[in-house]
């Protein structure tokens, strides 16, 4: 099924659209002047609507311009789609670790090798080097998958989709993961 997506951006098309390297989006998210709140967490990573991070950097003390080159070809790159401004404006979206508790497989390499064989649904992006499905496109994969497995039962938890639906999930993926040489002190 084709169907309009929102454009998202992830740090490095963040950083894109104003020129700076993608650890500058971090630096912002450390000194306050980015708030988290306004990103999306999935699998662990922050993700941006378009609309709010070509509008961030009339809301900084020092205006920020936006590369409208870049902004086009990420939407050309994104193919059709609509352009939030507000996280509350998307629907549920989903990566490799939500898209695991979804069908409740054993491990995270089940589905990397379905997705490498090519027996599941192509991304609805790829941001930041991450792949992203809306959770639809996952849930009408299923019996595909289904009918396609010799060892998996690819059975949808309704419960977990209703909580990426409605906001409320709180499993492996939604918090963002620490990363770098400090994460691992901190641990």
């Amino acid at each position: 099924m084709n169907r309009l997506k929102p454009f998202l951006v992830g740090h490095q098309e963040f950083a894109a659209l104003y020129g700076v390297v993608p650890q500058k989006v971090g630096q912002w998210l450390s000194r306050g002047t980015l708030d988290p709140a306004t990103a999306l967490v999935v699998s662990g990573v922050r993700y941006w609507p378009l609309g709010f991070a070509a509008r961030y950097g009339t809301t900084t003390r020092r205006f920020k311009q936006v590369d409208m080159g870049v902004k086009e070809r990420l939407i050309a790159e994104q193919g059709e789609g609509w352009e939030a401004d507000l996280g509350d404006e998307l629907p549920a979206i989903v990566g490799q670790h939500e898209i695991v508790q979804i069908f409740h497989l054993p491990a995270q390499g089940n589905l990397a090798t379905t997705i490498s064989s090519g027996r599941f649904p192509g991304s609805d992006w790829v941001l930041s080097g991450s792949m992203l499905w809306l959770v639809d496109t996952v849930i009408e994969a299923a019996p595909a998958l289904r009918e396609g497995s010799r060892t998996l039962p690819w059975e949808v938890d309704e419960t977990v989709v209703a909580a990426l639906r409605n906001g409320t999930y709180d499993g492996p993926g939604s918090q963002v993961l620490s990363r770098g040489p400090y994460a691992r002190k901190s641990s």
